[in-house]
């Protein structure tokens, strides 16, 4: 296995951890119980979702930096810092680093998100909904050779980051119609309650 082969994994294993990461997200989003519905069972979700995004940006910082031992194309520390001069793709690993850097700040804001304010911290937190989608466009526009050749849509991994995407989409959609269904739900008991009231107001 070659460094170009073992930093492709790493970046496939991190699409793998951004997909988890947002799904789970929305589901906090969404206050969904997995206790009262599926899988019926006590899961801190807000835990997994927060060690999900630790390991997250762990393989995204790990995923350049294998590059730097690659013995096909020279890398530099400052063409991963800064790709837009990077030797190979620019523009793509470019997109990468962008997601990158969002991705840590919406890890450091969120550790310290009682110093800073919940207010300011939710801003910073959805910036990771950008992270995910630099992260998707990196992984499927990214030739894993690093030789510019034209993206085949069937190739293997690049199936696999489709897949990846296609799950956070339906789980985008899936919780948006699951808040407006809780929501009406929710009105619609405040309403039952309010008539309840003042049927008895008026019994008395």
């Amino acid at each position: 296995m070659t460094a170009l082969d073992l930093s492709a994994d790493v970046g496939l294993l991190s699409v793998f951890l951004a997909t988890a990461n947002i799904c789970l997200g929305l589901l906090i989003a969404v206050r969904y119980s997995p206790s009262r519905l599926w899988p019926h069972r006590r899961v801190n979700i807000f835990a997994v979702h927060t060690w999900t995004a630790y390991f997250l940006m762990t393989s995204l910082l790990i995923h350049p930096v294998i590059l730097l031992f690659s013995t096909q194309t020279r890398w530099r520390l400052l063409d991963l810092a800064l790709p837009m001069w990077s030797p190979v793709q620019p523009i793509e690993n470019t997109i990468g680093a962008v997601s990158l850097y969002l991705i840590v700040v919406v890890v450091l804001t969120s550790y310290f998100r009682v110093r800073i304010g919940r207010h300011r911290w939710k801003l910073f937190h959805y910036l990771v909904y950008v992270a995910g989608v630099g992260t998707f466009i990196h992984g499927i526009l990214a030739d894993p050779a690093l030789k510019g050749n034209a993206i085949d849509p069937l190739d293997g991994e690049k199936l696999f980051v489709e897949s990846c995407l296609l799950v956070v989409v339906l789980t985008t959609v899936w919780a948006w119609r699951y808040r407006l269904q809780k929501d009406r739900q929710e009105r619609a008991r405040g309403t039952g309650r309010y008539r309840l009231l003042k049927s008895a107001n008026a019994s008395d």
